[in-house]
């Protein structure tokens, strides 16, 4: 579901509060761990670039929450954790709630680095 928001805090703010907390905590986790990284809305969703290309985003979807891992070398080095989740090419689909240490994980990786952005 894309967004019109001019930023993130809008785009959190218009969300049901039910999606509202775990997209929240999201973002606070991305602010905390990507540093270097500027938070922007592309795609009607929050993103995180370095050097002006993303590399992770995230975004409350109709059935799931997704979270969008778009370095492929991240994503390539935790196939054994990402394999019981649920996930496209870029995307990995949270339906029963955020498993936010995988997450934390996938950030300091994505952070740590820098790799090709498959997307």
């Amino acid at each position: 579901m894309r967004s019109k928001a001019p930023d993130v805090a809008t785009y959190l703010a218009e969300l049901p509060a039910a999606r509202r907390e775990a997209l929240t905590r999201l973002r606070e986790l991305c602010l905390t761990e990507l540093t270097g990284c500027t938070e922007t809305m592309s795609y009607g969703m929050p993103v995180y670039e370095r050097d002006g290309v993303g590399e992770i985003g995230f975004a409350s979807q109709k059935q799931y929450i997704s979270f969008y891992l778009l370095r492929a070398d991240v994503r390539d080095a935790f196939a054994d954790r990402l394999a019981s989740h649920d996930m496209g090419k870029g995307c990995l689909r949270f339906r029963k709630g955020v498993d936010f240490d995988l997450v934390r994980d996938l950030l300091r990786a994505t952070v740590s680095g820098e790799g090709a952005v498959i997307c």
